[in-house]
């Protein structure tokens, strides 16, 4: 019976020694093994014999690309505008066991200094220029970070800005100089619009003034050779003269009595006797 209970200890022993010795690594994985608490080797994917009791597994580490989450923050551009941005960042683990030796929390270390090279980056940057250059600032901070990581083992694959949007302070702001600069376009747009049309009218009146300065020369011109064949035609009788100037007497007379500020006319008393005279000189 005790023969029998020496034996089971004994195969128990040994499946256990078996278990702690045996160590099979999944596909995109790797096992830092530490011996009595130091770093003794790192096992690769696959079946891995290490020694039982002493040796142990301290971490498991993937070997996939990882996908670290960059969490939004407030940003001061170099013009003093408060901006949103975050990010996300690809990273590869090389040598896993500097990556769980030469830091506390990779992850996190890793998303602190992607946040404050994101601030000095864009903080080297005007508002316009950083909303517009993305793949600058990914540039940036890509070779701002790749080298620090590397000493933890870790490659930088990618990085890409999500989102760089104004905070609600600026966007209220901008729309506001938005709205300013489309009102100063349509003032613009309006006082050019007036001051076309009034170049327009004084052409008009330049060209209609032009006009009747013309056409009172051209009237001109027609009385003075109306007066001189009037003049060659009566010769030295001055009866046509007289009745010539007694017609112009009564159509300005005429004229000014048909004129609704006309209250009263008077007739000068010339006319009347050289009229008479007129008649009287004819019977």
């Amino acid at each position: 019976m005790d023969g029998l209970i020496v034996v089971v200890v004994f195969v128990v022993l040994v499946i256990v020694t078996l278990v702690l010795g045996v160590r099979i690594v999944p596909q995109g994985s790797k096992h830092v093994v530490q011996r009595l608490g130091k770093y003794q080797k790192t096992l690769g994917p696959g079946l891995n014999i290490i020694i039982p009791y002493i040796d142990s597994v301290a971490y498991k580490v993937t070997t996939k690309d990882i996908v670290l989450d960059i969490p939004s923050q407030e940003v001061i551009t170099r013009d003093n505008a408060v901006i949103i941005a975050n990010a996300v960042a690809y990273i590869n683990i090389i040598s896993p066991e500097k990556a769980v030796y030469g830091v506390e929390n990779y992850q996190f270390a890793i998303q602190n200094l992607v946040q404050t090279s994101l601030r000095a980056i864009v903080g080297e940057m005007d508002l316009d220029d950083a909303l517009s250059s993305r793949d600058q600032i990914k540039a940036k901070l890509k070779a701002a970070i790749s080298d620090d990581i590397s000493d933890w083992g870790i490659t930088m694959k990618t990085v890409e800005i999500q989102d760089i949007n104004p905070s609600q302070t600026m966007q209220s702001a901008m729309e506001e100089q938005a709205a300013a600069e489309r009102q100063r376009r349509a003032a613009v747009t309006r006082a050019e619009g007036e001051k076309a049309a009034a170049i327009l009218q004084a052409e008009g009146r330049l060209e209609a003034s032009k006009r009747d300065a013309q056409a009172k020369v051209v009237l001109a011109e027609a009385s003075q050779r109306a007066i001189q064949k009037v003049t060659e035609a009566i010769g030295d009788n001055e009866i046509p003269v007289m009745y010539l100037i007694g017609e112009k007497y009564v159509e300005s007379l005429k004229s000014l009595s048909m004129s609704p500020n006309a209250k009263v006319v008077l007739m000068p008393a010339e006319i009347p006797t050289a009229i008479r005279g007129i008649l009287g000189g004819r019977k």
